[in-house]
């Protein structure tokens, strides 16, 4: 195990603190840490970031950015997977053997998270690791006064999500929802065309997002790779006998694990995309912060017969108070489009902005008041830390983009037209969809 050294405060990181300090005192929403905003031991004035969890999505596109940003320094990896993490740390030491900033000295290394949220020189935690565990690592990050960048979905539930926002808004802590759809030009192109009236009142939304992949039967259970400790990656999932289409495949960075099709982890396409283009969704029409008042929907799930348990096809329709309604649907491909009194526009990922007449499109776009590292989610989580602001996409934020998918959820399996509460995060009408709010969680783990 490596470990980092405890190293005395510089003048910079004491200056950083008064500053945070200062600017919290002018933010109206509590949102930012108490004085350990900076870690006391992390070398120099770099915010100290670990990692829980080094799979595919933060071996190819998290950890990179934090190597490479001269305001961080990775300072602990944590993952199950031993081959995961050695790979990991191998990396972090490649980049500071080359970029060596003024006094590093090594990364922690552990396949407990908990040892990480010790660590006085960690502020931060970039969260990657399964859906399953990500509302337990980051209820318990920010009791423990850490930042939390988290990828999305951000919880298996909506309860989940309030738990998360609950504690990052009790313990002041920075919070970004890992999501880098906000980065795309054409999607904020979409949202200027709808926020200026080019295509008059809006009246319907349609979302779509990509097909789930193939079902996958029931495999014989197998012996637990050497570098894995099964347990832990189980954490607050049902024990369940090991396979490697049930975790990931062994030794690899690049396949698409098993668990993303498996209702005890995750929740299939419905979240995983949901949570991108429902979060523009809501971005554009301004309800951040709240929610429709009516839901209903359809769906066909994985053969029960099978591993997997995910919806293979889904159409949900969402009603807002103003009467705006919201299709969102499996389409085969990810789009959204907004359509209102005088055209409609459409922006789908990787194809660029369509309308309903070329002017719509074609006409200059005032500035949207966005600079490049707010809508970098990276650089956005470390502006947040160090400048002492609101993320573009906080907890609360990210809770009700995740609740949208999870009403839909909700609605297919009970099958009812379902009145919602986005006040109180309650059905009134049904108690079958209100005991779905909540997911249990295996002992000793919770997010209470």
């Amino acid at each position: 195990m490596s470990t980092s050294p405890q190293l005395p405060p510089a003048n910079r990181r004491q200056f950083l603190k008064k500053s945070l300090l200062t600017a919290t005192a002018l933010v109206s929403a509590p949102v930012f840490a108490p004085p350990g905003i900076l870690g006391q031991n992390a070398p120099n004035s770099r915010i100290g970031v670990a990692f829980l969890g080094l799979g595919r999505q933060a071996y190819h596109a998290n950890l990179l950015p934090f190597l490479a940003s001269p305001e961080t320094q990775v300072v602990a990896l944590c993952d199950v997977d031993q081959w995961r993490l050695q790979q990991g740390l191998q990396r972090v030491e490649n980049h500071y053997s080359v970029n060596r900033p003024t006094g590093y000295r090594g990364c922690l290394t552990t396949g407990d998270f908990r040892d990480v949220l010790a660590r006085s020189d960690v502020d931060a935690v970039m969260i990657s690791s399964p859906d399953h565990w990500h509302a337990v690592m980051a209820v318990a990050a920010a009791k423990a006064g850490k930042h939390v960048a988290l990828e999305k979905p951000i919880s298996l539930s909506i309860r989940q999500g309030r738990a998360i926002a609950d504690a990052v808004q009790a313990n002041r802590c920075v919070f970004r929802t890992d999501t880098e759809v906000r980065s795309s030009k054409d999607f904020r192109q979409l949202r200027q065309i709808v926020r200026t009236g080019r295509i008059g009142q809006v009246q319907t939304v349609i979302a779509g997002v990509p097909e789930e992949q193939a079902p996958v039967p029931v495999q014989a259970p197998t012996p637990v790779p050497d570098e894995l400790d099964y347990p832990m990656w189980l954490g607050p999932a049902p024990q369940a006998p090991y396979t490697e289409k049930r975790v990931h495949t062994p030794k690899n960075h690049g396949a698409r694990p098993g668990w993303m099709l498996i209702r005890d982890y995750c929740d299939g396409m419905i979240c995983n995309w949901g949570t991108h283009l429902l979060d523009i969704v809501q971005w554009t029409l301004g309800t951040e912060r709240t929610g429709p008042i009516q839901v209903e929907g359809k769906g066909t799930f994985h053969p029960a017969s099978g591993l997997s348990g995910v919806l293979s096809a889904f159409e949900v329709d969402y009603a807002y108070a103003d009467g705006i309604r919201l299709h969102y649907r499996m389409a085969g491909r990810p789009f959204i489009r907004f359509e209102g009194t005088a055209g409609w526009v459409e922006a789908e990922w990787w194809k660029g902005v369509s309308a309903s007449d070329p002017d719509i499109t074609q006409a200059p776009l005032e500035p949207d008041g966005f600079t490049s590292r707010q809508v970098n989610e990276k650089l956005d989580f470390i502006d947040g830390i160090a400048k002492g602001r609101p993320t573009l996409i906080p907890a609360e934020t990210g809770h009700r983009t995740n609740s949208l998918c999870q009403l839909g959820l909700i609605a297919i399996e009970t099958g009812e037209r379902l009145q919602w509460d986005p006040a109180q995060e309650r059905f009134g009408d049904s108690e079958a969809a209100n005991r779905r709010l909540e997911r249990p969680l295996r002992e000793p783990w919770s997010v209470g």
